[in-house]
Formats: structure tokens, sequence, C-alpha cells
């Protein structure tokens, strides 16, 4: 027989007495919510017995009760309704910090998806999770959008934080719905959320300014130059080339096997660090160099040579910020609208699109996993104002008749 049916056997026949086994549950159970007790329990001058239990406000509460055993009731009590019904936010950085302790998240993600959760789930995280309806956390999902203006991707990220919890609170027994069916069921739409409209010339370098930007750092090229002109020559993000390594390269082309994150640390304070993975499995590849540039590929292993990394100053490797920072003091310089660095990648996504290449070799130098990631996100006109009035002016129906 089985231990299951040994265990049957012996409740059906009365050798297991059911109620005194589930006392002998109980007893256990509540001998390990008082091992949790961190506090002395004592009794006092006036013959009561106190004690203190945490409290997030206070730090901690006082409790005192006549006897010892309602001090010891009251402390199961807490504990266990830490365990059986916890607060929203209780499972979150339960689940939150398990992930990272098993090496499924980073403490870049980490730290990201508390932000997150901080952002959207200050009053309603206070609720005990067995208090929540599923309707009640479909309406609340819904309502993120509009109070927090929330645009597809941010919304795409309270979902993604939502259902690790869920998962993690159905495992443990704390919810009975289906998880799955709860998303189906929200009701959003595309148009529901916030749209920022940018303009072609906000969103990539047209043709003049591309041309005046080379130019320049061509003519200057000291190491942050170096840096921002590899990027218009091969749309590398900037993380990646910021981490590059001298043995990355190989005649004109290199490799991307890792990246630069930089997050909000516990004290408020920007921690940056390299990342020995790209940002997506597809970003792992080999990035071709224009042969008309392979001098500069020539000039790159000369810089730092004795170091790892190649972009390196003052004995200390180069940060993507202090990247940015020279990108938009020579906007500034050169009269050109401000852009960032990832608008120099969407100019060269549109020039690769705009060319008419291989679509595989699009995606193997942009680091896509398709075509459409290309077109949706990266192609924009580059063309400017005059190149536009002479293209359309020249449509033998739109001259003067």
């Amino acid at each position: 027989m089985t231990d299951t049916e040994l265990l049957k056997y012996a409740v059906e026949n009365g050798i297991i007495d059911t109620a005194l086994l589930q006392e002998k549950i109980e007893m256990q159970k509540r001998e390990e919510f008082l091992k949790k007790h961190s506090y002395n329990i004592w009794q006092g001058k006036d013959g009561k017995w106190r004690t203190y239990l945490p409290d997030e406000e206070k730090g901690r509460k006082l409790i005192k009760r006549t006897r010892k055993e309602s001090v010891e009731d009251e402390i199961v009590s807490f504990w266990k309704q830490k365990e059986e019904n916890p607060k929203i936010k209780e499972v979150f950085e339960e689940n939150n910090n398990r992930k990272l302790s098993l090496g499924k998240i980073c403490e870049a993600t980490y730290l990201r998806d508390k932000q997150y959760f901080n952002r959207h789930y200050k009053e309603f995280g206070e609720r005990r999770i067995k208090s929540v309806s599923e309707d009640e956390w479909e309406d609340f999902l819904e309502e993120q959008i509009s109070e927090k203006q929330l645009k597809a991707k941010a919304f795409s990220g309270l979902k993604g934080i939502t259902r690790s919890m869920l998962k993690r609170a159905k495992k443990r027994k704390l919810i009975d719905f289906n998880i799955s069916d709860l998303f189906d069921n929200l009701d959003v739409s595309d148009k529901d959320f916030y749209k920022e409209i940018k303009e072609d010339f906000q969103e990539v370098f047209d043709e003049n300014e591309t041309d005046i930007m080379i130019k320049y750092l061509i003519g200057h090229l000291d190491i942050s130059n170096v840096a921002i002109l590899l990027m218009f020559l091969t749309g590398a993000r900037i993380g990646e080339v910021v981490t590059l390594k001298h043995s990355d390269f190989n005649e004109n082309t290199f490799n991307v096997r890792r990246t630069e994150t930089r997050f909000l640390g516990k004290e408020n304070k920007y921690v940056v660090e390299v990342k020995e993975y790209p940002k997506t499995k597809a970003g792992i590849r080999t990035v071709i160099v224009p042969k008309d540039y392979e001098w500069l590929c020539d000039k790159i292993k000369l810089i730092n040579p004795f170091s790892e990394y190649i972009f390196m100053k003052n004995g200390e490797r180069m940060s993507a910020q202090a990247i940015r920072m020279r990108l938009k003091r020579l906007c500034v310089k050169l009269d050109i609208y401000n852009k960032s660095p990832h608008k120099i990648r969407k100019t060269y996504g549109t020039i690769l699109l705009d060319s008419n290449i291989d679509e595989r070799l699009i995606i193997g130098q942009m680091g896509h996993t398709s075509i459409g990631t290309t077109e949706e996100h990266y192609h924009r006109n580059r063309r400017t104002i005059e190149k536009k009035s002479a293209i359309l002016s020249d449509i033998p129906d739109l001259r003067a008749r």
C-alpha cells in the first residue's frame, strides 16, 4: 500500500484520531510562529505580560496582556496573517527577493521592478491579498492607464510585475482564480494608451545633419568622438560601444557580447555596471564597419592598447553617460536639434532600410529578431524639407498647368 492508502485506511478504521492529529499540527504551527518572533516576552512589575510586534510605521509596537498565553496568541495571530493572508506588497517583496537570490533577475531588474511597484501600488499594495477579487485586479490595472497616462510599454511593465507576483501568490495558495483569464479579460485597446508624437527631425539625424556631424567627428577624433563615430557607422548601441574590448575587434568587424547597465541604486544613486550579455539574445552579433572606414578600426586598436576595455579615460572605463553628454554638447555646437545616442541608431537603421539591402543583413547589423522591429521602431524620414519639396515638385501631376 502507498502512504496515502495507509493513511486513508488508518483514518477510516479509527486507528488515527484526526482531531488529535489536527491539534498536534496546530500546536506545531504555533511553535513555528513563536520561533519567528524576535522580541523578548517579559512580565512587568504590574504583573502584566508584554512584548513588541513589528510595525511598518513605528518600527515596533508594544502589546500588553494579563496572561502570557494571550501575548503568545497575539504573536501567532500576527505571523499567521502575514503568512496566510499577507499584504500585496509583502507578496511582491518576497517574490522579487526570491527571483534575485535565484539569479532569475539581475540587480538592475530587481530595482526597476521595485520602482514599478512603488509607482503603481502605493495604496493598493497595502491591501491583504485574499481580500482582493479578480474583478478588482482587472479594474486596478485598467485604471492605471488613465491615472498614470501610461504608454503601451509602461503598461507592459506593470503587467509583467503583476503577473509574476500573482504566479507566486497562486503557488502559495493565496489566490484561486486563473491568472491567464485575468489578463485576457482586461478591457484595453491601443487607443487607451498615452501617445507622444515626435517629428522626424526629433528622431533621426537628417542627411545634412549626418554629413555635418561625421565631418566634425573625423576632424576632431578624440576618444569620445571615436565612440560616437563608431555608432554612426555601425548602429551599435551606446552601452555596447563603451563595453567593447580589444579582443572584440578583428580587422573591420567587432563582436558584440556585452552592454552597460545603469540603474538607480538603493541610496538613490546611479549604479553603472558591465552586463556580460547584450540587451537581447539577437544582440549577440558580429558588426561590420564599412570598408571606407577600416582606418577607424586601426585607430581604435591603438586606443589604450594595454587596457582590457578600449574606451578608457583616467584609468577607468568610460560610461555611456559621458558619451551621451559629449553628443549633447556637439549638437549645441553644430546647431543640430539635440538628439540622444539612440537617435544615431535610428538614423543608421533608416539608412539601411532606405538602401533596400538584404533584410537578414539589416537585422544582423542592428541585432534585431525581425525586420518588423526595425521597420516599426527605427524607420523615419531623413530627407530635408528642401529635398522633399524637390521630389514632390518633380511629379508631373503636381506641376503648374
